[in-house]
C-alpha cells in the first residue's frame, strides 16, 4: 500500500458501492487496488460492481424517482447548493486524493472541486426555469407543453478529472427531477467514493448513487431497461460501444468524446500572446490528457519559425514533470503503463514517418520519477496531414506543428478528420476571426484564447467528438422530455 502518510480525511473510509442511501459490499465480493500513477504504489481498494450490483443500484434509483420528480424545483436547488458548499469545504483534500489517484498536480486539481461547485450552483438556479410553452390553436382549444424528467440517468465519467466530472455532471439531471447513477473511471475511482461519503446523505435515498467497477459495470448500465439516458465522457471507441449497447432499448445518449483539435495562427496574430496560448492549449498540466487540447498547431509560414522556437523554449520552463503531491509541480504523469506505451508508440511512428522532434520525446531522467508513468512534453514539427500523429488522438503530451500559407488548403487539413470538439483561432483582424470560426468544424471555438471553460457556454463536439451540449441551459433540457397537452374547451 501507499508508503506516504496522508492527512486525516483524504482517503475514503468506505470501499463499497453507494446506492439507495447506503453502502453495500459488491455482491461478487471483488475488489481491486487503485494504483498511484506517479509511483506505481497501491493506494486503496475499490469495489468491482458487476451486473447484479448495477441492477440493484438502478432499481434503487428507479424507486426514488417518483418522489424526487415531485420534489419542488426550489427544494432540489437547495440540496444542490448544499452539495456545492461541501465541495468547497473539502476542495483541498479532494484535490490531494485525485492527485494521488490520477497523477495530476495537486495545486491545479483544487480548482476542479470549485468548478464543480460552481456548476452545482448554476443548475440549482436553473431548476425553476424548466418551462413549457402555450401554443395558439384558435377558439375552443388550449394547447400547452410540459417538460418532464426522464427517470434514471446513468453518467459514466473519465479519469482525467474524476471528482470534477462526477460532481458537476449530477447537477443538471438532478435539477430536472431525474435520479442518477454515476460510474467512476476504473483507473481512478477513489474520489468518487469520497464524494459519495460527503454528499450522498444530503439527498433522499436512491436519488444519487455511485458505482465503481470496470467494463462489465459500464455495459450493464448502458443495457439496463430502467436506465432512460446514458451519458459518457470518454474515447470515441468507448462511445461507439456504449451507443451499440444502448441501441436495443433505444436509449438517448449524451457524449463528450475525443478530440484532435486545431490551433490556427494567422500572420497578424499577437505573437507575444500566441506563444503562451499554444502552450496553454496543450493542457500539459494534465500531461496532455484532455479531450479539448489543441494538439494540432497550424502556424502561418511568415511566423512559423520564430513561434516554434519560442514555444520549444517556453514549454520546458513552464511544464516539467514532477510528483503530483508537490505544490510546485506543474505537470503530472500519465494515468497508466498502457497510456505511457501508447504515447511512446506515437513518438516512434512520428519519427519513422519523417516528423522532426523539436523537444521532449522521452521519459524524464529524474530518478525520483522512475517508477511512475511520466513523459516529457513533446513537440514535433515538419508534420504532414497523412501522418498517424496528425490523424489520431494521443491523449498525451505531444504537440504537432504544421506550416501553412493557403487558407483553403489549411481548412481542408484542419477539417479533414472525423473529430470536431474544440478549436482556437489567433488573429487581430475581426473579419478574419469570424470567417475562420465559421469555417472551423468544431463545437467550441476560442478566438485569441484557449482551454478555458465558462459555465453557461455550451460545450460539446461535432462529428465523432460528441453528441449534445453540456455546462449550459441546453444540458438541463437534455434530461427532459416534452409532453404536448391539447384541451378542447367546448363541445362545438
Amino acid at each position: 500500500m501507499l508508503s506516504t502518510k496522508l492527512p486525516e480525511g483524504v482517503l475514503p473510509n468506505h470501499r463499497g458501492l453507494y446506492y439507495g442511501g447506503a453502502w453495500h459490499a459488491p455482491l461478487a465480493g471483488q475488489y481491486v487496488s487503485s494504483v498511484a500513477p506517479a509511483t506505481a504504489e497501491a493506494i486503496a481498494e475499490a469495489s468491482i460492481a458487476e451486473a447484479d450490483d448495477v441492477d440493484a443500484a438502478v432499481r434503487a434509483a428507479h424507486a426514488a424517482f417518483d418522489t424526487w420528480r415531485r420534489t419542488t424545483p426550489a427544494e432540489r436547488g437547495v440540496l444542490l447548493r448544499r452539495a456545492a458548499e461541501v465541495l468547497r469545504e473539502h476542495a483541498d483534500s479532494l484535490a490531494l486524493l485525485d492527485a494521488l489517484d490520477t497523477g495530476s498536480p495537486v495545486t491545479m486539481l483544487a480548482g476542479d472541486a470549485r468548478f464543480a461547485a460552481a456548476s452545482l450552483d448554476y443548475f440549482a438556479g436553473l431548476a425553476t426555469e424548466i418551462k413549457g410553452d402555450t401554443l395558439p390553436m384558435g377558439n375552443g382549444h388550449l394547447n400547452y407543453t410540459l417538460r418532464e424528467p426522464l427517470g434514471v440517468v446513468a453518467r459514466i465519467v473519465a479519469y482525467n478529472h474524476p471528482l470534477m466530472f462526477a460532481a458537476m455532471r449530477i447537477a443538471a439531471p438532478l435539477a430536472a427531477g431525474n435520479t442518477v447513477v454515476v460510474k467512476a473511471p476504473d483507473q481512478a475511482p477513489l474520489s468518487l467514493l469520497r464524494l459519495a461519503e460527503l454528499i450522498g446523505e444530503l439527498f433522499p435515498p436512491g436519488v444519487v448513487n455511485f458505482l465503481t467497477g470496470g467494463r462489465n459495470c459500464g455495459e450493464a448500465l448502458t443495457a439496463h431497461p430502467l436506465v432512460r439516458k446514458i451519458t459518457l465522457i470518454g474515447s470515441v471507441p468507448t462511445g461507439k460501444a456504449v451507443m451499440r449497447n444502448a441501441a436495443d432499448s433505444l436509449k438517448p445518449v449524451l457524449f463528450e468524446l475525443g478530440g484532435k483539435n486545431a490551433l490556427i495562427a494567422y500572420p497578424d496574430a499577437d505573437v507575444d500572446a500566441l506563444i503562451p496560448g499554444i502552450v496553454q492549449g496543450m493542457n500539459l498540466t494534465w500531461a496532455g490528457q484532455s479531450c479539448g487540447s489543441t494538439s494540432r498547431v497550424f502556424l502561418h509560414a511568415s511566423i512559423h519559425d520564430r513561434v516554434l522556437a519560442a514555444v520549444a523554449n517556453l514549454i520546458p520552463e513552464r511544464h516539467k514533470p514532477g510528483l503530483p503531491t508537490d505544490p510546485a509541480t506543474t505537470m503530472g504523469s500519465l494515468i497508466s503503463q498502457a497510456q505511457l506505451d501508447k504515447v511512446e508508440g506515437f513518438v516512434r511512428s512520428a519519427l519513422a514517418e519523417g516528423a522532426r522532434l523539436v523537444c521532449g520525446g522521452r521519459r524524464p531522467k529524474d530518478p525520483v520519477l522512475a517508477r511512475g508513468f511520466f513523459f516529457e512534453p513533446t513537440v514535433f514539427a515538419d508534420m504532414r496531414p497523412d501522418m498517424r500523429l496528425a490523424r489520431e488522438e494521443v491523449f498525451g503530451p505531444i504537440m504537432s506543428v504544421f506550416r501553412w500559407d493557403n487558407e483553403d488548403s489549411l481548412f481542408d487539413h484542419v477539417n479533414g478528420l472525423d473529430y470536431g470538439l474544440t478549436g482556437s483561432i489567433w488573429t487581430r483582424d475581426l473579419v478574419t476571426a469570424h470567417r475562420a470560426a465559421a469555417r472551423l468544424e468544431a463545437g467550441y471555438v476560442w478566438i485569441n484564447n484557449t482551454s478555458q471553460h465558462f459555465i453557461g457556454a455550451p460545450f460539446g463536439g461535432v462529428k465523432h467528438s460528441g453528441i449534445g451540449r453540456e455546462e449550459c441551459f441546453e444540458e438541463l433540457l437534455e434530461f427532459t422530455s416534452v409532453k404536448n397537452i391539447n384541451l378542447k374547451l367546448s363541445a362545438s
